[in-house]
């Protein structure tokens, strides 16, 4: 089982138009949202629909050992991490959608990817389908953030401040250079990146819309490019020592993250206990061999 659903699936409707080639468990979405400048606050009437969500992969595929699967050995059998589709017209509009694995989407925010970690945290209104299972993993948001956020948004906020002028822009992205002498767009997500940052380790939350102002005056170009990159040192600093003295936890909970993935696939597959290959109950047969080895051991004392 999976849930029911609670809105319809964006996906599942794109998906069956038949234009497209997918695993069939792929358009089965428990949690689907859309990203971007849509999320951020600052969109226009030009902005394209970029959607993230996730999927549980048949059991096969996420416990591969009750199929047959020696870990490292032969044939490793059927795998799946993602899947995308770009540049799509649906309904006269335009969108890219990626669907993940839940296990690499939990692998993911459990890293504080900030292109991850920022679908956990997307407003109400940006939710386009959910099941329990997606629920369940919204509800339980928080608990994938730590201090190590402050490594990988600082990595991403240097990237796109380097692609600000060095980046070989083309389409849109060289009209947007012509026009303001840097790409606006990648300036306004450096000032995001900080912010969200900076809510994590004081917080330990995160509101996509708090720099929508700030992002939105930074696209419309009144902000000049030196003045971004002042702000970012400054931030720099800031977050330094904000880093040392947050009482975020400063590594992820990775029991109580495997607890919680644990939780939404026996939500979608059924009870794990009984997970068995060939008729035989894996550990219901590991137990036994451990009895074993306890009783040799206790005999030889």
């Amino acid at each position: 089982m999976n849930g029911s659903d609670y809105m319809s699936s964006k996906v599942k409707d794109i998906l069956n138009t038949g234009k497209y080639q997918y695993p069939s468990f792929v358009k089965e979405t428990i949690y689907e949202v859309i990203t971007g400048s849509q999320a951020y606050g600052v969109s226009n009437e030009n902005s394209d629909f970029d959607i993230y969500a996730v999927c549980v992969p048949p059991k096969h595929i996420v416990f591969p050992f009750t199929n047959g699967i020696i870990s490292y050995f032969g044939n490793q059998g059927e795998k799946f991490e993602q899947y995308q589709q770009q540049h799509i017209t649906f309904n006269t509009k335009d969108y890219d959608i990626s669907v993940y694995s839940i296990v690499r989407y939990f692998q993911l925010c459990m890293e504080n990817n900030p292109n991850t970690i920022d679908t956990l945290f997307v407003p109400l209104n940006c939710i386009l389908h959910k099941t329990v299972i997606g629920d369940m993993i919204r509800d339980n948001r928080k608990l994938f953030l730590h201090k190590g956020c402050w490594h990988k948004f600082k990595g991403y906020a240097y990237s796109h401040l380097h692609k600000c002028l060095t980046k070989n822009p083309e389409g849109k992205r060289l009209e947007i250079v012509n026009k303001y002498g840097f790409d606006v767009k990648f300036a306004s997500h450096v000032i995001r990146l900080v912010d969200e940052c900076e809510q994590i380790l004081l917080d330990g939350d995160i509101d996509l819309l708090k720099s929508k102002e700030h992002q939105k005056a930074i696209r419309k170009g009144e902000v000049p490019l030196e003045d971004i990159q002042k702000w970012f040192q400054e931030k720099e600093k800031h977050l330094e020592n904000l880093y040392n003295t947050s009482s975020l936890q400063h590594k992820p909970d990775e029991n109580r993250l495997k607890t919680l993935l644990l939780n939404c696939l026996e939500t979608y597959y059924g009870k794990l206990d009984y997970i068995t290959y060939q008729g035989i109950n894996i550990q219901t047969e590991l137990q036994k061999i451990t009895d074993a080895v306890n009783s040799i051991q206790s005999k030889i004392k």
